[in-house]
């Protein structure tokens, strides 16, 4: 015993420390919507004679990375995401349209003679020319750099060739420089996006027939540093491997990341404190160790996420919140079971150890469901979904080893003090509580009108899925394709004010909404950028002065492609969780946990509906949380349900399941109050960015502990007194306690009589 503390000891120590370490030293990757700035999505084609493999958006993206380089943004990340999909991250640039139009100039780069004027491409001043055929393409470019012209107060572009491309040049205006000066022919246009992006004349010193010797040549003509330094970021881009097409663009400007972060933050900081006080009031001591195990999980799961590099976004702090759950759960489940270990044998060291092995069934299946769920996700998933996953997978690791290890170590610590062997009440494991102590006069048959109760769930449940066929689905652009732009404005604005406001604009038929916080955002499907201009504009005016917050344009084929991908993540999921729990349990008692998961979700979506509210990215993470919770508790309930059944196989199976739900209320009710406190925190503090997203975990989790009572409870009963086999003959964890033929008779009903007197809750 002593080896294995001093094991978990040195493991929980090291562990602590190198997570202290990694946090003092690292910075988190925070996404955009945290810290505001410009994330474009760009996918690759196939073009004439080239095929968008892996290889050439490699190659593609090699291209992109100088262009962006040179627009002079801090620390910008370009990723390729699958087989053909280039994601650019520009932190801090709030001006998409002039990143879209660099980067998406992605057809070929060519240079040509110009034969004259006539009908073809306009130049720089908007006059047609007549192009000859291409004498170099952007790969016979080597570099361009823009510098200070040292004869006048502008710049101009020095442009180095590749050794494929110097007898090109050459040739090419030694060709030029056979026509007079003034002649459009003297002229060379470099062309790109067929789209003509200079046309510089070649300079009357050369010879004709001689040419421009050597690997470089300038291109001057008054530029400011701004253009000058454009035109070589066009001009070292070069051609692309491959053409690419824009279909996602997300900015969120500075103020919405800065007020998201802050928001978050003291939102997390006060739900957080008032949950430790809560734990210790309840706990006392034991209390105070989960407090602490519970810091010590947020430090190790922060330093995990830092060092793997993964992105902090919104739907991330939505996995990060299931994760706290979780860690709360594990804390309050062990409590429990420790506080029924020491009504049996008042021995609080070996009722905690008690409580900790009691335990390890229900965590063990808790663990598995999730991260089967997050690892599914994860594979199968695209956008904030896959991210979500990750963040989940990390937590839920981090929390189990925070229950298992640190939780346990100092629980065993704390217990061993004299002062607390003196006085055992202080432990918070030495009486079973006042919630238990009424439970305890409660009749474990009060699932026996199963038709009845399912029936009242049944109506729950229809009015609220009623909503999604009433008023329809209000789904994001994430899942519709188009473009949705938040505006703030100086003076609040009343919605029907900016609604005529946006009408007024022509821009079309337009969703104009008005949130709690005085933000109007606008969602149509063919908005440009110079419709964002003028609704802009047209806000302002009635607001007195309109600032962009977000501006959010997805496809129509990615908003599709993320809608699918959630659904069938999440459908693999299910039915992946309804198989192990169909292996850990009975076909019975997890078609019950996953019809209690269905109509947690029918109730949020149709409440969503009812209130009209968005169904956006981060209300899929903030139901998918919802799922985990409801899988959760129908987990323990039913893990409970099988000890039982294996301690008791004489008693009526809807007793049984009755004792289980009433033995684990306790643990159910202070892990709902436990993370309702944090929710709460961030739907009155969080701002309008976190509001939804709280508000759906709130009403999940309500919802989803009843579900567990009134629609898993009573189906299970019905379907395994109709369908089901017998019960378990070998009883699980700490319930072979129970099992009757371990004593006499006469012995066992004094024994059970006494555990009543001890108000025993695992024993009704």
């Amino acid at each position: 015993m002593r080896r294995s503390v001093l094991v978990r000891a040195v493991l929980a120590c090291a562990v602590l420390a190198l997570s202290a370490t990694v946090a003092l030293t690292a910075s988190p990757v925070l996404g955009l919507d945290l810290r505001g700035g410009t994330q474009i999505v760009l996918q690759t084609r196939d073009g004439p004679g080239t095929v968008a493999d892996e290889a050439a958006t490699d190659r593609t993206l090699e291209v992109l990375r100088g262009r962006v380089d040179a627009l002079g943004v801090a620390e910008p990340t370009l990723t390729r995401s699958g087989t053909d999909r280039i994601v650019v991250e520009l932190p801090g640039l709030q001006d998409p349209a002039e990143a879209a139009e660099v980067l998406g100039r992605t057809a070929q780069l060519s240079i040509h003679p110009v034969a004259g004027i006539g009908a073809g491409p306009p130049d720089e001043d908007g006059r047609q020319l007549s192009l000859g055929p291409e004498a170099l393409v952007g790969t016979d470019v080597d570099s361009a750099r823009a510098t200070p012209d040292p004869s006048s107060v502008g710049h101009v572009v020095d442009i180095g060739f590749a050794a494929q491309g110097r007898d090109a040049w050459r040739q090419l205006t030694a060709q030029a420089a056979c026509s007079p000066p003034g002649d459009p022919s003297r002229r060379i246009a470099i062309v790109l996006d067929r789209q003509v992006i200079s046309s510089p004349q070649v300079d009357p010193s050369i010879a004709c027939g001689v040419g421009m010797p050597g690997g470089s040549t300038q291109i001057s003509g008054s530029f400011s540093q701004e253009q000058a330094a454009d035109l070589a970021v066009l001009i070292e881009g070069g051609a692309l491997p491959v053409p690419v097409e824009l279909i996602e663009q997300r900015t969120v400007g500075p103020t919405l990341g800065a007020d998201a972060i802050t928001a978050s933050a003291l939102a997390v900081l006060v739900g957080s404190l008032l949950t430790g006080v809560f734990l210790i009031a309840v706990y006392r001591l034991v209390g105070v160790v989960a407090v602490v195990a519970l810091a010590g999980y947020a430090l190790i799961a922060y330093a995990v996420q830092t060092a793997i590099g993964a992105t902090l976004t919104l739907p991330g702090l939505a996995a990060f919140v299931l994760a706290v759950g979780m860690a709360v759960d594990a804390n309050v489940l062990i409590a429990e079971r420790a506080r029924e270990e020491y009504a049996r044998r008042p021995r609080l060291e070996r009722a905690a150890e008690a409580g900790y092995r009691g335990s390890l069934p229900a965590i063990g299946d808790v663990t598995v469901t999730s991260l089967l769920a997050a690892a599914l996700l994860f594979g199968l998933a695209s956008g904030p979904v896959r991210g979500f996953g990750v963040t989940l997978i990390v937590g839920v690791l981090v929390s189990l080893f925070s229950a298992l290890v640190l939780s346990r170590l100092l629980t065993t610590w704390v217990l061993r003090l004299p002062a607390v062997r003196r006085r055992p009440g202080w432990s918070g494991i030495a009486s079973i509580g006042p919630v238990r102590r009424n439970l305890e006069t409660r009749d474990p048959g009060l699932l026996r009108r199963t038709g009845a109760i399912l029936a009242g769930a049944g109506i729950v449940v229809a009015l609220a899925g009623a909503g999604i066929a009433v008023r329809g689905l209000d789904l994001g652009v994430e899942f519709t394709g188009g473009r949705l732009v938040e505006f703030t404005t100086a003076s609040p604005v009343p919605a029907e004010s900016a609604r005529e406001a946006v009408d007024g604009t022509g821009l079309g038929t337009l969703t104009v909404q008005e949130s709690g916080d005085g933000t109007i955002s606008v969602r149509g499907a063919d908005l440009d950028d110079a419709g964002v201009a003028a609704l802009r504009d047209a806000v302002g005016a009635a607001g007195g002065g309109a600032e962009v917050l977000r501006d959010e344009l997805i496809g129509p084929s990615l908003g599709a492609e993320l809608a699918r991908g959630a659904l069938i993540a999440l459908g693999v999921a299910l039915a992946a969780q309804l198989a192990y729990l169909a292996f850990r349990f009975r076909w019975t008692l997890s078609v019950g946990a996953v019809a209690a998961l269905a109509a947690n979700v029918v109730v949020v979506v149709g409440l969503f509906a009812w209130t009209g509210r968005t169904l956006d990215g981060v209300f899929v993470a903030a139901l998918l949380t919802v799922i985990g919770y409801s899988v959760n508790d129908s987990v323990v309930v039913f893990d409970r349900v099988r000890e039982r059944w294996a301690a008791h196989a004489g008693e009526p199976f809807g007793r049984v399941v009755g004792s289980a739900v009433l033995s684990t209320l306790p643990r159910t009710v202070n892990t709902g109050l436990s993370t309702l406190v944090i929710l709460v925190a961030l739907l009155v503090l969080g701002g309008a960015t976190l509001a939804d997203f709280a508000l759906a975990l709130i009403i999940g989790i309500v919802a989803g502990t009843a579900s567990t009572i009134v629609v898993a409870a009573p189906l299970a009963i019905v379907l395994q007194n109709r369908y089901g086999s017998a019960p378990p003959r070998t009883p699980a964890g700490p319930g072979r306690r129970d099992r009757p033929t371990e004593r006499p008779a006469g012995k066992r009903d004094r024994a059970r009589r006494g555990e009543r007197r001890r108000t025993d809750g695992a024993v009704v």
